[in-house]
């Protein structure tokens, strides 16, 4: 009998011994020596067990700290002990008295046996010690206060030094508590302040908080985008109410903190209160940025000013270079007289860094003698006895006559919008294609412009790919560019109430009052080359006047959206002299189109989007033969049979934005009709008998990207069957109070490169079919079950909302929610998960780690990886949860799974299918 396995003949042993009445630690020392099996065994059971709960634990606490959230240090300190349980080698220990004979061997043997049985029993108290603790763990992390830095990106600050090294000065002076810097615009303010924000990192301990606030007060000072600013980083509730209730409750949380307060761009003074900043008097500090020195004089800083100067010429001619491409910089140090172009060019930049800038990347791909000649003298040219910002703008000019004709005058366009708002790239070509800037059939050109202007930093890039904004200084080039062509009227976002009087522009061709409170219009007599006009978001405009006609001899743009406007001039009937080609009347109490509408023949574009009070047209729009761009989105307006809105004439036409207020109509709808044929937004609303809406009936309109349903009582079910997410760019449900359900049986997702999961998928538990492709931003497919990513909310207020969103290239704002309450526990958890799945097909996910969580899948069938080579798990419980499935992918994926234990991969050999193309 062999010294381990012969522990089995001696239990009912080890049970006598514990019941003879002996102390209980003799008896649990004999136990140890003599039921050692016994224990070993128990003791494998239980570290499984705890390998288990202690990798449930590392998924929770991983989900949250890449959330940016905190592990609670009692579960770090779990962790940390299971970790060195499960690293303890007590197998090697075990293994080692099996070479002797049981009772007969020596001494030691015995001895050995003794001590490692104690040690397992040891362990075994251990381990059930530290599942009774997880079992406590209430919450595994806790969201940290935001940091006290926040980084900024940081361009090169080459050459402000001495000026860095002077703010850090005053600000360690105890009596300055508000600290001015000014300068010209472009001379390095705002690289200044995100430089000092990063270095206060080294301030650890001497205050609570730093926030920065880009000002940029133009004529009005936007109160809640500076408390919404100071509220997120506080890590405080936003609260909806008005702005002196909140500046008050923000005064009231600041002063109870050592704060630092960067304010860049402040054009215009402002009470510091009124926006919800205290006086900093509690060692707390305030810097603002402003280019003019009486701003920073009337906020509190005359005795604590920073002038900040241009650069010398050392520094000067390092950032130039340092904006150079590779083959100008080895021109520059190979050829004597291209230095030379390149040092006049740096002195004729006066030492400021924005045109430094600027120029330098305007000039960064030059190498031959000839184009740096032709560059120096192009600058040269306009240099004159000119101080300050227009002396900046002599020398930003070179960038903006890089350009061609057309790309010029499409700069200047952007200067007609309000300062520090962003723009529409598609709204700047609309208006350039008609305005002939850009050809009505080669809208891609425009978006070519667009790029072009921003890789010359004319136009800067913004945190949505589909707009575009101006610096505040190229913008002020563009006006001073715009003011020497002499036909532009520019004042946008100025708070006007009235029209401004046009002194100085003998012909005003385009003219912008958008974004202002303007009630009416009065233009004067030499308006009447007026080719731009544009009017939009002026909410109490309501009328052109009749007047108006006499100024649209040369009209071709004209934005009305977003005002007040009920109706249309009557315009004179068989004209033929409107060259009108862009309207816009959308979002507008507009009711009637009338019939002599119809005489804007060269029409090209007519917006009457969200026209919630339009009830006619006069059939106007058919007549309209050389529209491209027709906008009935989400319009009274809607159609009740395809004779409502005859656009069979419409040749043109490439956009249809359409309401329809009939099922009927949906049904005869072919493939063919122009209805479908063109439709990019469609809109359904009160469709009375409505009961169940097939995404796929969409499938015959090819160009639909928007899908708005609303107000159809009767609508309870939708079903999502073989939807391309990639095409059908956003669903918008809207007061729908019959809805308990949308059911998506197939699932296709490609090319959605922004996308990093689709955890919402958890709640489709009518998916049959999952299919991904070609989107290198998934590593999980989900992250999170259903009820964590609506912890706390409940389904109905989900639906309320209205809103299913899913945005081309991964832009998915908000996930498919499933209407089925009863699968909804009262833990606010989805009892069921991928109940009917049977497929799931995985193609050129190159950053793919992890399906989910391993699970019961009651149907699925297959699973085909192709191209996933980060894939090392399959969420796949135990071996027997699957008893249909059928995996494929290539042998050399399949043997590189990682698996819990080495008998699963055995028992699901008999699944896999290898296949030789693909990896």
């Amino acid at each position: 009998m062999s010294g381990i396995d012969g522990a089995g003949a001696v239990a009912p042993a080890c049970q006598c011994i514990n019941s003879t009445g002996l102390p209980a630690i003799f008896a649990r020392e004999t136990s140890a020596f003599f039921c050692i099996e016994e224990n070993w065994r128990l003791y494998e059971e239980t570290v499984r067990r705890l390998r288990g709960v202690f990798k449930s634990v590392t998924i929770k606490v991983t989900e949250g700290t890449n959330k940016l959230k905190e592990c609670d240090p009692k579960v770090e300190d779990w962790l940390k002990e299971v970790n060195e349980v499960l690293q303890l080698a007590l197998g090697e220990k075990y293994k080692e008295p099996k070479r002797c004979n049981f009772l007969c061997s020596c001494t030691p043997n015995l001895c050995h046996r003794y001590l490692l049985g104690r040690q397992i029993m040891k362990e075994l108290e251990r381990i059930n010690k530290l599942l009774e603790e997880e079992q406590k763990f209430n919450e595994f992390f806790y969201t940290p206060q935001p940091p006290p830095v926040e980084e900024k990106p940081q361009t090169k600050a080459i050459g402000l030094e001495p000026i860095l090294r002077k703010l850090h000065e005053y600000f360690n002076d105890e009596s300055r508590s508000i600290i001015g810097v000014w300068g010209q615009g472009g001379v390095g303010k705002t690289t200044l302040l995100n430089a000092f924000n990063n270095d206060l990192k080294c301030y650890r301990g001497r205050f609570h908080v730093v926030i920065t606030i880009d000002i940029s007060n133009s004529e009005t000072l936007d109160v809640v985008g500076i408390q919404r600013t100071i509220t997120e980083r506080l890590g405080l509730p936003w609260c909806d109410t008005d702005e002196a209730t909140r500046a008050r409750s923000l005064i009231r949380a600041l002063s109870r903190k050592k704060f630092v307060i960067l304010l860049d761009d402040v054009q215009r003074e402002f009470q510091l209160e009124d926006v919800g900043i205290p006086f900093p008097d509690n060692g707390s500090k305030i810097v603002l940025a402003s280019r003019d020195q009486n701003v920073c004089n009337h906020m509190g800083a005359p005795k604590s000013l920073i002038r900040m100067e241009t650069l010398d010429k050392a520094d000067s001619m390092a950032l130039f270079m340092s904006n150079l491409g590779t083959d100008a910089l080895h021109a520059i140090s190979s050829d004597a007289s291209i230095r030379k172009y390149a040092e006049k060019i740096v002195r004729m930049c006066e030492g400021l860094p924005l045109a430094l800038t600027v120029i330098g990347k305007s000039v960064a791909g030059l190498s031959s003698p000839l184009d740096w000649s032709v560059a120096m003298r192009a600058i040269s040219m306009d240099i004159g006895d000119f101080y300050g910002v227009e002396n900046m703008f002599i020398k930003l000019k070179y960038s903006y006559e890089r350009l061609d004709a057309t790309a010029q005058k499409c700069f200047l366009y952007c200067t007609l919008f309000p300062a520090y708002s962003s723009m529409k790239k598609q709204l700047l070509v609309d208006y350039w294609m008609a305005e002939d800037l850009v050809p009505q059939d080669k809208p891609w050109k425009g978006y070519s412009i667009i790029n072009r202007l921003l890789s010359g930093w004319l136009l800067q890039r913004t945190n949505s790919d589909l707009e575009v904004k101006l610096h505040n200084v190229m913008r002020e080039l563009g006006l001073w560019l715009a003011n020497e062509e002499d036909n532009f009227l520019i004042r946008s976002g100025q708070g006007l109430e009235n029209t401004p009087e046009i002194k100085g522009i003998k012909c005003p061709k385009r003219i912008s009052l958008m974004s202002n409170n303007i009630t009416a219009l009065s233009l004067s007599a030499n308006s009447n080359h007026l080719e731009t006009l544009l009017l939009q978001n002026n909410p109490n405009f309501n009328t052109l006047g009749p007047g108006f006609i006499r100024f649209m001899s040369h009209l071709r743009v004209l934005d009305l959206s977003n005002t007040a406007i009920e109706e249309f001039p009557v315009l004179p009937k068989g004209s033929t002299s409107f060259p009108l080609r862009y309207l816009s009347l959308g979002n507008t109490p507009i009711r009637r189109l009338d019939e002599s509408f119809s005489v804007l023949k060269e029409l090209r574009h007519l917006d009457l989007s969200a026209t919630e009070h339009l009830e006619s047209t006069s059939d106007s729009c058919s007549k309209l033969l050389k529209l491209r761009v027709l906008n009935l989105f989400r319009s009274h307006y809607g159609i009740r049979d395809e004779s409502d809105l005859n656009i069979d004439s419409l040749k043109e036409l490439r956009f249809l934005g359409i309401a329809i207020h009939a099922e009927d109509v949906l049904k005869k709808l072919k493939k063919t009709d122009p209805l479908a044929r063109f439709t990019n937004q469609l809109s359904l609303k009160h469709c009375q008998d409505m009961k169940s809406i097939r995404v796929a009936d969409f499938n015959h309109m090819e160009h639909l990207e928007e899908l708005y349903i609303e107000s159809c009582d009767s609508l309870g079910e939708l079903v999502a069957d073989k939807t391309k997410v990639s095409r059908l760019k956003m669903l918008t449900l809207w007061e729908l109070p019959s809805l308990h359900s949308i059911l998506v049986r197939e699932l296709t997702i490609h090319g959605c490169h922004k996308l990093e999961n689709i955890s919402w998928v958890a709640s489709l538990e009518s998916l049959e079919k999952l299919a991904l492709s070609n989107c290198n931003g998934i590593k999980q497919v989900v992250i999170k079950e259903w009820h964590e990513i609506y912890e706390g909310e409940t389904l109905n207020k989900k639906l309320s909302q209205g809103e299913i969103q899913a945005h081309h290239k991964g832009e998915f704002s908000k996930g498919l929610v499933n209407g089925n309450s009863q699968h909804i526990n009262e833990h606010g958890g989805n009892t069921k998960q991928f109940p009917k799945l049977h497929s799931i097909v995985l193609t050129r996910l190159m950053n793919l780690e992890s399906i989910c969580k391993a699970r019961l899948f009651p149907c699925l069938e297959s699973i085909r990886v192709q191209s996933c080579p980060k894939l090392r798990r399959l969420p796949i419980a135990c071996e027997d949860n699957v008893p249909k499935l059928r995996v494929s992918g290539t042998l050399d994926w399949w043997n590189g799974l990682e698996w819990d234990a080495e008998v699963m991969k055995e028992h699901l050999n008999d699944i896999f299918i290898p296949y030789v193309n693909g990896s």
